[in-house]
């Protein structure tokens, strides 16, 4: 596999219509929101897990053919419940280069193995900053009732509250280090798979709160000069509506502004090696000339 020699940032905006993006379940699993800003936010966390599912459910990184997910749950030995942390390493013979070779999301994100005898920790080389809106979203609380009775023999259905938001655009920044990829091998296809997998795996989220996903923009720097970076993208895209940020409802409403970034990129054109976009045509953007 080609190793990596110099550094990527990237860009990921995708939308979510009458969905849960990211759930916090300290708080009733609403929606995370950033309770100054208005802004709505979702870990990296979310993200690394339509990745992961991605990898394992559509790219064939499901245990065969000497590739697989580690980060997966996996029924337990003992015949009931799932494997700690432990017992998964296992399943490699105790070998953290065995895990490093078949595991796709360790070489990306990293991880801590706790092998027998010491543990192992790889600093990830894709490293991604919380994902937050770019407009002031709207919660709103939907109740309903449950299909079954609240119980054994009572007439009256349970109740459910959910939390959803209308509409938000989301918006993460990360950064793939070319030094983090050489200890834990990866190499320039898993990368290709990476991108493949974030735009893809979001568009084919299923669940019943994810429904609504949809990928909109992906912009993929690689970068000339080794250990060069800009940082920030993501403060240089703006959505601009002529309504008020809670009453937008889907990506019809408003346009991407991109002219913030692309002034930014051209400061640094001499220094940049590649750049790549992949953009949902339905959405309107300006600012972009390049």
């Amino acid at each position: 596999m080609t190793p990596i020699s110099h550094r990527e940032e990237f860009l990921f905006l995708y939308d979510v219509t009458m969905a849960n993006p990211n759930g916090d379940p300290l708080e009733e699993n609403k929606p995370r929101i950033d309770e100054a800003s208005g802004l709505n936010l979702v870990t990296d966390v979310r993200l690394k897990r339509t990745i992961r599912d991605h990898f394992h459910d559509a790219m064939g990184h499901d245990g065969r053919g000497g590739r697989d997910i580690f980060v997966r749950q996996t029924a337990s030995d003992k015949g009931t419940g799932i494997k700690d942390g432990k017992a998964r390493v296992k399943d490699f013979g105790d070998d953290s280069e065995a895990i490093l070779a078949r595991c796709i999301d360790i070489r990306l994100f990293g991880g801590v193995l706790p092998l027998n005898k010491r543990s192992f920790t790889f600093t990830g080389p894709a490293q991604l900053k919380m994902g937050r809106s770019l407009h002031r979203v709207h919660l709103m609380h939907l109740r309903g009732t449950g299909a079954f009775a609240s119980s054994d023999g009572n007439q009256q259905n349970t109740f459910r509250d959910e939390y959803i938001l209308p509409y938000s655009l989301i918006c993460f920044y990360g950064v793939i280090n070319e030094h983090a990829a050489k200890h834990t091998g990866l190499g320039r296809d898993d990368v290709d798979l990476f991108y493949e997998a974030m735009w893809e795996g979001t568009r084919n989220l299923l669940s019943r709160s994810k429904m609504g996903h949809m990928p909109r923009f992906l912009l993929r720097l690689r970068h000339g000069d080794p250990n060069f970076f800009i940082g920030d993208l993501d403060h240089l895209v703006r959505f601009r509506s002529e309504l008020d940020d809670e009453a937008i409802r889907k990506h019809e409403d408003g346009l991407l502004d991109l002219s913030a970034l692309a002034e930014e990129l051209a400061k640094h054109e001499d220094r940049i090696e590649t750049i790549e976009i992949r953009q949902d045509e339905r959405l309107k953007v300006v600012g972009w000339n390049r």
